[in-house]
């Protein structure tokens, strides 16, 4: 009974619905019609028992259908920049599905080589005269498949992006795509850069620390290179690197607080630290800022308190230097 008291009142709704778009001089029912007809779908005990003039839900479908064939825009009729302007906020999947519709306008090289600049930032073949029978949408789909193949194996995928012309094969080069580029693996680029060092010493030159607070440049080069979960010979060379590049980015300010690469490596290791110390679970008795100023003197004896002071603030308030 409620079953058929639902369904009486979804046809009154629906009928509703149609007249105010015009649908009651095709055949279809007046709003009279269906509070008559859900009064007896209600008070009928029969569910399977057809109502004489109902809704021919097939046509009903296929006239709503041609409408909206005959409402929906043309892109080819607008503008070109207008048009290009609406297929450049679709992905890749999207666009090719745009293009079984407007092939000139989604196959436009212009919107394709957005979709390449926007995800890989930098390629050896950017900056070189296209080949013959050259597309940016062919170099994406390369591109995505390289990709996927560096996430499967981070030296077959360099290899691929080398044997189509993308990249050349130049530390340089390879560190400049990594840094311009979001799609890789993090866990196998860790690997990558730690069994290819001479990319990795250009990576780290490509960050700019100028004027930015220790912590947060330090947490601005992690996102870019993750640490390792352990400590060892790894992380302590990308501290080391990254220290060296923090003082050659800030040498002024390096003289006025008296620091060396050395003293930075050490105010690393202690932030490192008293991350782990005030964001892990597992530690009940959290490192007040008292004893971290003191603990960390102890180390750098050249250093301000105030200094020192300030970044455990910006830890305790910010998070983890290597989240």
């Amino acid at each position: 009974m409620v079953l058929q008291m639902g369904q009486g009142l979804w046809r009154v709704a629906r009928n509703q619905q149609l007249q105010q778009e015009g649908y009651s001089e095709q055949g279809y029912l007046t709003r009279e019609q269906s509070r008559s007809m859900a009064v007896s779908n209600i008070s009928n005990a029969n569910p399977r028992k057809q109502v004489q003039g109902g809704i021919d839900i097939y046509h009903l479908l296929k006239t709503r259908k041609s409408k909206e064939r005959e409402g929906f825009i043309n892109l080819e009729m607008l503008p070109p920049e207008l048009s290009f302007t609406i297929l450049s906020y679709l992905n890749a999947t999207d666009l090719c599905l745009a293009s079984c519709v407007w092939r000139d306008l989604a196959n436009d090289e212009l919107l394709w080589q957005g979709l390449c600049k926007s995800t890989w930032g930098h390629c050896s073949i950017y900056n070189k005269s296209p080949p013959l029978g050259f597309s940016f949408r062919k170099l994406y789909m390369q591109l995505d498949e390289g990709s996927l193949t560096f996430n499967a194996s981070p030296e077959e995928g360099v290899n691929y992006f080398m044997s189509k012309g993308i990249l050349d094969d130049s530390p340089k080069e390879i560190a400049k795509f990594i840094f311009c580029t979001r799609t890789l693996n993090w866990k196998k680029l860790r690997i990558y850069l730690d069994e290819r060092r001479d990319v990795l010493d250009d990576l780290v030159t490509l960050h700019n620390f100028r004027n930015q607070f220790l912590p947060n440049a330090l947490r601005e080069f992690f996102r870019h290179i993750h640490a390792p979960e352990e400590r060892g010979e790894y992380l302590e060379t990308l501290i080391t690197k990254f220290s060296h590049r923090f003082c050659a980015c800030n040498p002024d300010l390096m003289r006025e607080l008296g620091l060396s690469p050395d003293a930075v490596y050490v105010l690393c290791y202690s932030l490192i630290l008293l991350s782990i110390d005030l964001t892990s679970p597992h530690v009940k008795n959290k490192m007040s800022k008292r004893e971290f100023i003191r603990n960390t003197r102890r180390a750098a004896q050249n250093i301000s308190e105030d200094f020192v002071g300030h970044l455990y603030d910006n830890i305790y308030l910010i998070g983890h230097v290597a989240a």
